[in-house]
């Protein structure tokens, strides 16, 4: 997963004096540091709000400027100008949004609230200001006759649409209007997200009897022992709702009850009639978004979002989730039957329901392929498999990646390295944090502390909740973790690499639909037999991994992909169907949802990945694009067809890749690019037959 920090392309009436306590604030000028990283040893709290608002006092000055200028609007006076017409701002919101998410506090989460209906009229008040909209209309009016390069077209096209989409010429009623829905909209989605931070560090689940920790094996029962001695539960066992925990408690538990309860914890976040319920809280969002939608001309919010996409409307989307729903509810189903026939030889007389997926489908590996988790793991140390990515991304593009020292971190665990291409120049610095903390959303993804523009090479972090260290045991990885490594380094190194002139094109600022493409084809090699061999070395003796685990791994590669594509899939389509609503009056969401669900032929033993009141990725930038995933993974699986045909490790292909998509950012429509790597449009076949449903 990508997150992106606030872009602000506003102008406020705010008025703001620099006489503060905060002279020596760092974000007030370039930081002050070799490589320019974020001085995270001198960054405070009492930095931030400072600093956002210094920073919209300076943007007012230079869009003053942009629209005080003389001279007749041209490509370079408005267009670029208007790209960087924040450093401030543009420093302070990638440190601060990615500090929400990583390291929060509460006194982060009341600034956040607090400055969220500020930056939303900091950022209403640029894009609904007719003098400057004016001058970048007259810029686009131009653009044929201006001889612009490809990016620049590409910059001027998402500028003067970023205008309209945000209500430029909208009357003067409904941009009040508009205003006020940004604001709520904003606050909305902080509340909706730090409720769910909430509840996740609220559950817990002690267990003081060893008969209960049945099945669980001993890395895990050292980790839970840890984590109650850390609660001030010494002698006893817990577990949470992080991956890291609930994953394989629910894998491994012979204790069915306790598999329930953490089970039925997890889907009900969100939903507990409690202080941290958000069902009216997303019912109000919904609705926000479609009076938006309806504002700015569009029928629902759905086709307002993905008009600006690769798959441009709501029926496009709907004909491929359709098409694949067809295919994978039917092997949904039938692991279903197999999962319980193993239920059925135990002689218990229970039914399979969805907290036992887990557990029988690891019994179904066992037995089908004779390879567990258990197998896998002590292979699978984390710094191993960190050092096999970097080495694929060193055979295909030349790059290398050094650890360095005594570089300033919000944490601990975080770790940060130089990156050079193959000339020895400077590509970037990139951060890794991998381990769960209460104060860390949940999941993985990928940021920037500093966007890639012409000669500045960008900083990108890499943040996750892997299984910690446990005593002397290191961190040892199950294969959904490998592969989620593999993927968000894939996003890092869309961010690294890039090479554009502009902010507003570089790196990962792409089409939500396109932005998995390079992190989802990065997961491909994390299972390849010969990268394997490469990284995955026993922790205690060293051995490389032998030849029959290989040959278990690939043979199980579409095992189980009924399940973990209609999960997906059932969340893609719930969030296409909350968002091309045209009526949410009154709506109750849990009914909505469940609904919806019945109507597709959801089976109960399988939810949605992510229920409507915990979904989080639609508060982040994923509204009515959960579906990316999927359009995306159709991209992934024809791109590295070109691999498998060449060599997974061709230079030439590789090349391609890199300059085609790697390099490129936003600065040519995305299907563009795709052809001029692969030269054709993308198949979907090769994602059917990896998935095992063809």
């Amino acid at each position: 997963m990508i997150k992106k920090t606030l872009t602000i392309l506003a102008i406020s009436c705010m008025i703001y004096s620099c006489s503060t306590k905060t002279e020596n604030n760092p974000f007030f000028t370039e930081f002050q540091t070799e490589n320019g990283v974020p001085p995270f040893d001198k960054i405070k709290l009492e930095h931030y709000e400072p600093a956002f608002l210094k920073g919209i006092e300076e943007q007012n000055h230079r869009i003053e400027a942009i629209i005080e200028n003389t001279e007749i609007p041209n490509f370079e006076n408005t267009i670029v100008a208007l790209d960087n017409s924040a450093p401030i701002l543009n420093r302070v919101s990638a440190i601060f949004f990615n500090m929400t998410d990583a390291e929060t506090t509460d006194q982060l989460t009341e600034l956040s609230i607090k400055l969220a209906p500020v930056l939303s009229e900091h950022e209403d008040n640029i894009s609904l200001n007719k003098d400057l909209f004016n001058r970048v209309n007259a810029v686009y009016q131009q653009k044929d006759s201006c001889n612009l390069t490809s990016e620049q077209k590409r910059l001027l096209e998402k500028t003067y649409k970023g205008f309209i989409r945000s209500g430029a010429n909208l009357s003067t009623d409904k941009q009040a209007r508009l205003r006020d829905i940004n604001k709520e909209l904003s606050t909305l989605g902080i509340t909706f997200s730090n409720n769910i931070l909430n509840e996740n560090n609220a559950f817990q689940l002690f267990v003081d009897k060893e008969e209960d920790l049945a099945g669980l094996p001993d890395w895990l029962r050292q980790s839970a022992a840890e984590e109650a001695k850390a609660a001030g539960q010494a002698n006893k066992w817990l577990f949470t709702l992080h991956n890291a925990s609930r994953l394989p408690f629910l894998q491994y538990s012979e204790n069915r009850p306790l598999r329930e309860k953490i089970y039925k914890a997890y889907i009900n976040r969100g939903n507990n009639n409690d202080s941290y319920d958000n069902k009216e809280i997303i019912r109000k969002i919904v609705s926000l978004r479609l009076e938006k939608a309806n504002l700015l001309g569009f029928d629902c919010y759905a086709n307002f979002v993905l008009d600006e996409t690769m798959a441009k409307n709501a029926d496009n989307v709907m004909n491929l989730l359709n098409n694949l729903w067809s295919y994978a509810l039917p092997k949904a189903k039938a692991e279903a039957i197999d999962l319980q026939k193993i239920m059925d030889k135990e002689g218990k007389g229970e039914k399979l329901e969805a907290w036992d997926w887990w557990y029988y489908t690891e019994k179904l590996r066992k037995e089908k392929y004779d390879l567990s988790e258990e197998e896998t793991k002590p292979y699978f140390r984390l710094e191993n498999v960190r050092e096999g990515a970097f080495t694929v991304a060193n055979k295909l593009y030349g790059i290398t990646l050094n650890k360095l020292e005594g570089i300033p971190t919000y944490h601990s665990d975080v770790e940060v390295f130089e990156v050079k291409d193959t000339d020895g120049s400077q590509l970037g610095i990139f951060y890794v944090d991998y381990f769960p903390r209460p104060g860390k959303s949940g999941g993985a993804w990928m940021s920037n502390y500093r966007e890639q523009q012409g000669s500045t090479r960008p900083l990108v972090c890499n943040v996750a909740s892997f299984t910690k260290p446990i005593g002397n045991t290191p961190s040892l990885l199950t294969m959904d973790e490998v592969e989620t490594l593999f993927h968000e380094f894939g996003h890092g190194l869309h961010g690294l690499l890039t090479k554009c002139e502009y902010k507003g094109t570089s790196g990962t600022n792409v089409v939500r639909d396109f932005v998995e493409l390079p992190s989802q084809i990065n997961e491909h090699w994390a299972t390849e037999p010969e990268v394997l061999k490469m990284y995955a070395k026993h922790y205690q003796t060293g051995k490389i991994i032998p030849d029959e685990i290989i040959e278990k791994i690939q043979k199980q590669k579409t095992f189980n992909q009924g399940f973990m594509t209609t999960e997906l899939l059932a969340a893609a389509i719930l969030d296409m169907n909350l968002h091309t609503l045209t009526d949410v009056n009154n709506m109750d969401i849990l009914s909505y949802e469940k609904e919806a669900m019945d109507k597709l032929g959801l089976i109960p033993e399988i939810a949605p990945r992510y229920r409507t009141t915990y979904f989080n990725h639609i508060i982040g930038g994923y509204a009515a694009g959960y579906y990316s995933y999927l359009w995306a993974n159709v991209l992934d699986n024809d791109a590295f067809e070109a691999f498998k045909e060449h060599g997974i490790f061709d230079k030439s292909t590789a090349d391609l890749f890199r300059y085609n998509v790697l390099e490129k950012g936003d600065s040519e429509d995305p299907m563009v690019l795709y052809k001029s790597f692969r030269g054709t449009e993308p198949s979907l076949e090769p994602l059917l037959k990896n998935r095992g449903m063809k």
